[in-house]
């Protein structure tokens, strides 16, 4: 078939982000014949994701258990470039170095992350539906043309099983291990007729803490417990021209909020122990309503539509502090000025909800033909209201409010897209896209500290780009090769402070080459990739007089390379993959520094002097992952499969400022695993994670208005059991 087949299936399953192009990921890579192809299937059609010029690490549902993919943290030890820090409320993704460093209530990640077609705004909720999962793609570099904006690092999509027609099956997945892990998944799909079929799958997933708190609190941060439900009711006419999806879920995550280990602990120097009085808790619950059609027009043209609700909600407190001994502010006295360094003790209580409806319609071609194309409208509306309590004079419990942030933002995002690929021979394709975007954010304070204005106090900021893609690419027999220019952008926003200065949008414009080849058919495949970003006006997260601002006074440079590899021989499989990053800043600069506040020569006030060539935050120069596991039958229903793998990634840094504070040393994290395979149905596994018991730092969390920052400690050595049943 003609190969201009490849690149429509790119165009319309990247159609707004909507559609993956891993959406209807198959993998028979398990297969004893060797290396299958990563098969995407629309309308259908097939074609190879070797064919789609894409840097990218797509991983099967099959690929996620046998790597020990449990969360989206755990995307970073087998996908090259990516570096993922979870802090209290947020999980922080970045790629290439672009992506975010710390949240502020009004500002958005840099990376686009979509479940089954929903565009997922925000980074506190991106983490509470990673189950029953059928795959997931890593797109790295911008994807500003069919994801949008808020993609200027890049692009993550999981996507869940479809149900199947005439079809009835499910599954039983339960693991135990040590920390009293407890995690059931169980999934059932009803094919109800040829026309009516519907997935529902239950996770309920829990652990204690690996930290233990010695203080008075009676809490345990770290800990975990989470409720899920996802329901996929899938429908079709029996010509198969009209189709619709219409999905819900519902999830509920409690804990005492993450364990993190103070600064210059005086009580124990054990990573593990924590001294804490005050109350901690981190509740998350929600859910998401969506509606998908899609409907043959013609044989040649098709159009699809989307509408998304999404309800999150999240209410947390913290031990300020985070020690057992800080005194209480007594009555009476003032709890700002020198006082707040003699009794830093504080307690507080946030809530934030984030409503959202997101709307979607394309019209792409469904052709054979050199020439396919997809255009296409996007409409997000949302309201995030936001209430921070702190209760300066107490260390225990929240008893009343001595500082109080009440705000609400309002967003509305809209943007047209198109995309045109275009074979000019059998080999070269052309390839050419844009995206133009208006981006607005009203934003209310209704009650914040300090004086000099009048409550409510009300700003706006208003944003508008033009994104887009250009490439050429030629196909030869097993082997593509590609090159693009491609830019992302992240929309400006309104800071906390009243009379504070708006923050700016930013961009990333990257120049990228890549290859993908099967060097030794269905035995070897090897892809590559290499690019230079121009990354501007970064918007960069931190406190100023106690409160967060988001300013974006620096650019930054970065290039690299990326080199992933698959071996298949028999029962022996291998993986490798290899991230290479030099990201600096790209000019000299002054912004806000959180922990160590002051004026350096040539800066306002308050600002920090950070010079040309400084490391970007969360920019580890290598990122590393490499797998082996050898399938031995032991007859025609029995297998083996012992499997080892590493992960090593380079120091970064948590913000543009180097320090003990900030510094996030290298690691290399090794796993082993043992599975029983007992025919189609049954499988037992054993499992040993961080096999050596490295001592790591996960994550450095900064000082924030509500409690101080300290470090995140990654798990120790965890090993459990594992089963799963399939009927």
């Amino acid at each position: 078939m003609h190969k201009a087949r490849t690149i429509f299936l790119t165009t319309m399953l990247m159609a707004g982000a909507a559609w993956p192009v891993s959406a209807f990921a198959q993998d028979a890579s398990g297969s004893e014949e060797g290396l299958q192809d990563i098969v995407v299937t629309a309308e259908r059609r097939e074609q190879s994701l070797q064919d789609v010029p894409i840097s990218a690490t797509v991983l099967t549902a099959d690929d996620l258990a046998r790597k020990g993919v449990a969360n989206v943290a755990d995307l970073q030890q087998v996908a090259p470039s990516v570096a993922i820090n979870t802090v209290n409320r947020s999980t922080f993704i970045n790629i290439r170095g672009v992506g975010i460093a710390q949240s502020a209530p009004t500002s958005n990640p840099g990376i686009a992350f979509y479940i089954d077609g929903q565009l997922i705004p925000h980074e506190q909720f991106i983490g509470q539906s990673f189950y029953d999962i059928g795959s997931v793609e890593v797109l790295r570099g911008p994807q500003g043309t069919l994801t949008g904006q808020n993609s200027t690092g890049g692009a993550i999509y999981v996507r869940t099983p479809e149900p199947k027609f005439g079809e009835y099956g499910g599954l039983v997945d339960m693991t135990v291990g040590d920390y009293d892990k407890k995690r059931v998944l169980a999934a059932a799909n009803l094919g109800l007729s040829e026309t009516v079929a519907m997935r529902i799958a239950y996770v309920h997933d829990e652990r204690d803490s690996y930290s233990k708190n010695i203080g008075s609190s009676g809490r345990q941060p770290g800990n975990l417990n989470l409720d899920s439900v996802r329901v996929n009711l899938a429908l079709r006419s029996a010509d198969e021209r009209l189709k619709v999806n219409v999905r819900g879920e519902w999830f509920d995550y409690q804990t005492d909020n993450i364990a993190v280990k103070r600064r210059g602990d005086t009580v124990s120097t054990n990573p593990f122990v924590i001294q804490e009085d005050g109350e901690s808790y981190l509740n998350q619950r929600g859910y998401r309503l969506s509606g998908e059609v899609r409907y043959d027009i013609t044989d040649g043209i098709q159009a699809r539509g989307l509408i998304s609700w999404q309800d999150g909600y999240t209410r947390d407190a913290t031990d300020g502090d985070r020690s057992n001994t800080a005194l209480p502010v007594p009555v009476g006295t003032a709890t700002t000025g020198a006082n707040t360094a003699k009794f830093p003790g504080r307690v507080s209580v946030a809530t934030t909800d984030f409503e959202t409806l997101i709307t979607e319609f394309n019209l792409l071609s469904t052709g054979d033909g050199p020439f396919n194309w997809v255009i296409g409208g996007f409409l997000m509306d949302e309201t995030v209201p936001v209430s921070l309590l702190r209760d300066n004079r107490n260390t225990k419990a929240f008893l009343q409010s001595n500082s109080s942030i009440i705000t609400e933002a309002k967003n509305k995002t809209e943007s047209v897209f198109g995309q045109a690929n275009w074979f000019v021979t059998d080999n070269l394709e052309l390839l050419l896209g844009g995206r133009y975007s208006w981006d607005e954010q009203v934003y209310t304070r209704f009650a914040v500290p300090g004086t000099g204005f009048t409550l409510p106090f009300i700003s706006a900021q208003k944003s508008s780009e033009f994104t887009g893609k250009a490439g050429i690419n030629y196909h030869m027999g097993d082997t593509l090769i590609y090159a693009s220019v491609s830019k992302g952008y992240k929309a400006g926003g309104v800071n906390l402070t009243p009379n504070t200065p708006n923050f700016q949008p930013e961009t990333n414009l990257v120049y990228e080459a890549g290859f993908k080849t099967d060097v030794i058919p269905r035995v070897l495949r090897v892809n590559g990739s290499i690019f230079k970003s121009d990354y501007k006006d970064i918007q960069l997260a931190s406190l100023v007089g106690g409160l967060p601002t988001t300013q974006n006074a620096l650019s930054g440079d970065a290039w690299g390379f990326e080199l992933e590899a698959t071996a298949k021989m028999g029962g022996f499989d291998a993986n490798f993959g290899m991230g290479y990053l030099d990201a600096k800043f790209g000019n000299d600069g002054c912004i806000s520094d959180t922990n160590a506040p002051g004026t350096d020569v040539g800066c306002a006030t308050n600002l920090r002097f950070v010079p040309k060539g400084r490391v970007l935050p969360f920019s580890p120069k290598w990122t590393i992952n490499a797998g082996l596991q050898y399938e031995l039958a032991v007859s025609d229903s029995v297998s083996i499969t012992p499997r080892v793998q590493w992960s090593h990634s380079a120091s970064q840094y948590a913000t543009p400022f180097p320090s003990a504070n900030t510094f996030v040393p290298k690691r290399d994290i090794f796993d082993a695993r043992l599975t029983l395979g007992l025919g189609e149905s049954y499988q037992i596994e054993a499992f040993v994670n961080n096999l050596t018991d490295k001592t790591y730092i996960a994550s450095q969390i900064q000082n924030s208005s509500s409690a101080d920052g300290g470090a995140i400690y990654g798990a120790p050595r965890t090993w459990g059991l594992r089963g799963v049943v399939k009927f």
